[in-house]
């Protein structure tokens, strides 16, 4: 593997949600200063990445993700120079810094929106997608929000409709506009230039529309209950139009303006779709993310043949990425249980490629209980009972058992996880079998061994029904990972022999093992010298 590439090849990449991560001021609420008092934390568990979800100024409609200015904090998290010395102390501490990016869409708080809307002479107008009403005044199309409803927003001043993929105040901007593209490509440099290190792009598949507005076709699969408003429709001209590659190529080439700058593209798609963006777009400085550890159904042979085709496609030129959740998915100790998800965190910590961790996942935290009065979410608010809210999985950190679980003094955004005392930072530090202490030995575990940290892939069978095994290799080191996806033990009859470097139980090290009669127990994983 050519180790002249940018830094992502070495890291182990850590999503902090802000507002949910250390409340410094007693309000309630997360913020920067918050994040500069754990950024020991992070260092001691070995991470040497951090990817913040949006801290720009916004009315925090869609939390963060509706930018009134790109250029600046929001006054909640602190200042810009409170970034600047959580940047300058993450660098001291060689702790990669990346931001969110939206491109998609702004705050309808923006000046940008709000001179367009002003007129329809305004030198703005452009810059967002505005469209005539139908002769009985109804939307232009039938185009749908993700969020549920309409995607368009009759603004009375001008008598016209203006679109929104997301929430009503989340108008898209308009990308085939040359101005629109410079001033969002300038805001990529404004944070190079302080120092940030790369960026996590937001929904770049919804960049460009259809300039005909052309209505989208019924989705035959459809199933009322069961799928969300959005999924009414095939997105056939509002999602990964030809365009969006092109810019997505445009926005590397910014990046390329500065040495070692890197970005990750949240895109959902097939093997297909994901291979094609590698194709077009390259990936020394850009990766799409790799979503199918959420999406798949969790059995070892699905896993297998998805992850085996896959890794074979994408070669040793390219590297994948690997997610287990985030702010958007529920957590993976909910979707698949606790035991099942240590198994996870081996399987995505020893994959070829790139892991993002995403805050708690390391001490197993689980989704919370969002009563209706607490429901912060707009996704929840506008499609209500459809499971599709992700306050759940946004909810504070979990430091230690004391009020609040250590994240504030004051009461917390968002409530707290009902099991904290149990489930926290302090309380995992001091158990040798905990979450957290997994993690920190496959992260040490990535570092100091070669196969797992830079080695090929090399797919093997089945050694069992729902057991998955896979090697890594490196020049001189041979790993075996076996994953057990059972509840039940299994009988395995490998001709091979090594050393245990890490069991998920914690409590087997250094035991050489001979797997021609070996007994796998049921939710347990192994990592194997050769």
């Amino acid at each position: 593997m050519n180790k002249q590439l940018n830094w992502p090849l070495s890291s182990i990449v850590y999503q902090i949600y802000p507002r949910s991560f250390m409340d410094s001021n007693r309000d309630g609420i997360g913020d920067l200063q918050g994040i500069i008092q754990k950024i020991p934390y992070l260092e001691e568990l070995g991470i040497n990445a951090i990817w913040l979800s949006p801290i720009y100024p916004s009315p925090q409609k869609d939390f963060g993700y509706d930018v009134s200015n790109y250029c600046d904090i929001d006054k909640v998290y602190g200042t810009l120079e409170d970034f600047k010395k959580l940047l300058n102390l993450c660098h001291k501490k060689n702790i990669k810094v990346m931001m969110d990016y939206i491109p998609n869409h702004t705050s309808s708080e923006h000046r940008w929106f709000k001179e367009s809307r002003s007129s329809e002479t305004n030198a703005k107008r452009d810059w967002y997608i505005w469209a005539n009403p139908k002769e009985d005044l109804s939307p232009p199309n039938n185009w749908v929000s993700v969020f549920g409803g309409t995607a368009w927003e009759l603004d009375p001043l001008t008598g016209k409709y203006y679109l929104h993929t997301f929430d009503t105040h989340q108008p898209d901007l308009n990308w085939r506009n040359p101005k629109v593209q410079k001033a969002m490509f300038d805001v990529l440099r404004f944070w190079m230039n302080l120092g940030v290190d790369g960026f996590r792009v937001d929904a770049p598949y919804h960049i460009f529309k259809d300039p005909l507005l052309r209505d989208e076709p019924l989705n035959p699969n459809y199933q009322f209950g069961a799928h969300s408003m959005y999924d009414t429709l095939l997105h056939i001209h509002t999602a990964w139009l030809h365009e969006s590659f092109f810019i997505i190529k445009q926005l590397v080439e910014v990046l390329k303006e500065n040495e070692n700058k890197f970005m990750v593209t949240e895109t959902w798609g097939t093997i297909d779709d994901l291979l094609l963006l590698y194709k077009t777009v390259g990936w020394k400085w850009n990766q799409p993310f790799n979503f199918s550890l959420i999406t798949l159904p969790w059995t070892a042979e699905v896993h297998k043949e998805y992850i085996d085709r896959y890794d074979k496609l994408l070669g040793e030129h390219y590297l994948p990425s690997w997610v287990l959740g985030n702010h958007d998915k529920h957590r993976v100790a909910s979707r698949i249980g606790k035991k099942q998800s240590r198994i996870a965190a081996v399987l995505q910590l020893t994959l070829r490629g790139l892991p993002f961790i995403y805050y708690g996942e390391e001490l197993g935290m689980t989704n919370t209980k969002i009563a209706r009065d607490k429901i912060k979410d707009p996704y929840e608010i506008n499609s209500p009972g459809l499971g599709l809210g992700r306050d759940s999985e946004r909810t504070p950190m979990q430091w230690n058992g004391d009020t609040n679980a250590g994240f504030s003094e004051a009461e917390p955004w968002l409530p707290l996880n009902k099991f904290y005392k149990e489930v926290n930072v302090e309380v995992e530090k001091k158990d040798s079998h905990s979450f957290y202490n997994l993690y920190k030995k496959l992260i040490e575990l990535d570092k100091i061994n070669s196969a797992i940290r830079e080695g090929i892939y090399i797919p093997l069978p089945l050694p069992a029904q729902n057991v998955y095994a896979f090697l890594r290799k490196s020049e001189n080191n041979k790993v075996l990972i076996l994953l057990n996806f059972s509840r039940r033990e299994k009988k395995l009859s490998m001709d091979m022999k090594g050393k245990i470097l890490l069991n998920t139980s914690l409590d087997e090290n250094d035991v050489i093992v001979d797997l021609s009669n070996f007994t796998l127990r049921g939710d347990e994983g192994y990592i194997i010298k050769l």
